[in-house]
């Protein structure tokens, strides 16, 4: 029986070790986490699809390059993620850059695949019109009600 919880601390102890890592983790990469969330949530991709295919893709990959050479700008260094060789500054910046954009076309596609379409939210400002449907007659002076629509 003492083994048992023996066991069961130790998966305790694994757990909380665990949930420590994926913290600091998640603070490390919120930004690409929340891109990520935004790419598959906050992108209406039907819409987005055909401006890709128009030409709209030239400027994003011009876009990624200036990216990933400003980044090998900031940290300049070759990366030694790899056992066998070492990549090259720039070059892995460019990688990193290029499986973001990837995993971000996969977001798209994942949403059509799904059936996924974020809400529609207008940025337009309300027109500023007088609604003559409201059913109140304009032939005589009324005062304004709590409503404010002077019933």
């Amino acid at each position: 029986m003492t083994e048992l919880f023996n066991t069961l601390w130790q998966l305790v102890l694994n757990l909380r070790d665990l949930s420590g890592e994926l913290i600091v983790l998640g603070l490390r990469y919120w930004l690409v986490l929340f891109w990520l969330a935004w790419s598959l949530w906050g992108i209406n991709w039907q819409k987005c699809w055909p401006t890709l295919k128009a030409g709209a893709w030239a400027p994003v990959v011009l876009c990624l390059v200036v990216v990933a050479l400003i980044w090998s700008q900031v940290e300049p260094y070759p990366c030694e993620c790899l056992k066998l060789a070492s990549v090259p500054n720039f070059w892995w910046q460019l990688g990193a850059v290029g499986l973001i954009a990837s995993i971000t076309l996969f977001c798209g596609w994942l949403q059509g695949y799904l059936g996924w379409t974020p809400a529609e939210i207008s940025l337009d400002p309300p027109a500023h019109g007088h609604d003559h449907e409201h059913g109140h007659d304009h032939g005589h002076e009324s005062t304004p009600s709590a409503g404010g629509h002077g019933h």
